[in-house]
């Protein structure tokens, strides 16, 4: 049946990619899944773990580790919200500085891996992607 080799073949291109971007990242004490928190925290602003889990569809404790790593690392802080029950996540001026590093290797990474791949093909699959994400949620 094509479904079950669809999602296979996906779950297999995710497991690479991830793959890829960790051997990528860990020379700078990063991994994918970290990499994956500071780009949308650049890109969203702060936003609270649960709002990063429902974004990433990343459960609670992961999530948890990963924020406590980041933390650790210098590279976001925990701030309170108005209301004080909620915690929102930044980024620290450290990670502002370290992110066109990161990014570059991201996309280095990024580039390596569709350097085959047709540019008209890239763009279809994003439009895919993008319209199926969309019926998902």
């Amino acid at each position: 049946m094509i479904t079950h080799e669809l999602f296979h073949t996906l779950h297999q291109l995710s497991r690479h990619l991830t793959n890829k971007l960790n051997e990528a990242l860990t020379p700078m004490g990063l991994y994918g899944s970290q990499w994956a928190v500071i780009f949308v925290l650049k890109n969203k602003g702060s936003l609270t773990q649960r709002e990063l889990c429902d974004y990433l569809f990343v459960e609670a404790p992961p999530m948890t580790r990963n924020i406590q790593r980041l933390v650790k690392q210098g590279y976001v802080r925990q701030v309170s919200g108005k209301d004080k029950r909620a915690k929102y996540i930044e980024l620290t001026e450290e990670a502002l500085k370290l992110y066109p590093e990161w990014e570059s290797v991201v996309n280095e990474v990024n580039q390596t891996l569709l350097k085959h791949f047709p540019q008209t093909s890239q763009e279809e699959l994003l439009t895919l992607q993008s319209s199926w994400l969309k019926q998902l949620l």
